[in-house]
């Protein structure tokens, strides 16, 4: 079974930064994608970013150019540097990753973190 821990959310000002991070433990073979959703009230899961093992990134439109994520293959965690931070950010973030136990492929998803942007 994987799991999957997320640290770094909180409150912060509009135009301020959070930096979100997420680690990942058991019985993993291999992740090929880690990355970041997001789920406001009232409104669908979105991807927020995402990396795979090889370092190529996606971001929604929406966040592309204020966020950066990162990856440590070896310490198999993920980060999300949030910069310039909008209200509209506002959400749960969650953690993501896909690739293989030493069975069966996974998905997992970690706890969620809220993040919130308000002066």
């Amino acid at each position: 079974q994987v799991q999957l821990v997320e640290s770094g959310g909180g409150l912060v000002q509009p135009g301020g930064s959070l930096n979100l991070s997420c680690v990942a433990s058991g019985s993993i073979y291999s992740i090929n994608y880690m990355g970041w959703y997001r789920q406001a009230p009232g409104k669908e899961r979105e991807l927020v970013a995402r990396t795979t093992n090889s370092g190529s990134t996606y971001y929604a439109a929406s966040v592309k150019g204020r966020f950066t994520i990162s990856r440590d293959n070896a310490k198999r965690q993920v980060y999300l540097q949030m910069n310039s931070l909008k209200p509209e950010d506002t959400a749960v973030y969650y953690c993501n990753a896909d690739g293989f136990t030493w069975g069966p492929v996974f998905r997992a998803w970690g706890q969620g973190t809220q993040v919130t942007v308000s002066s």
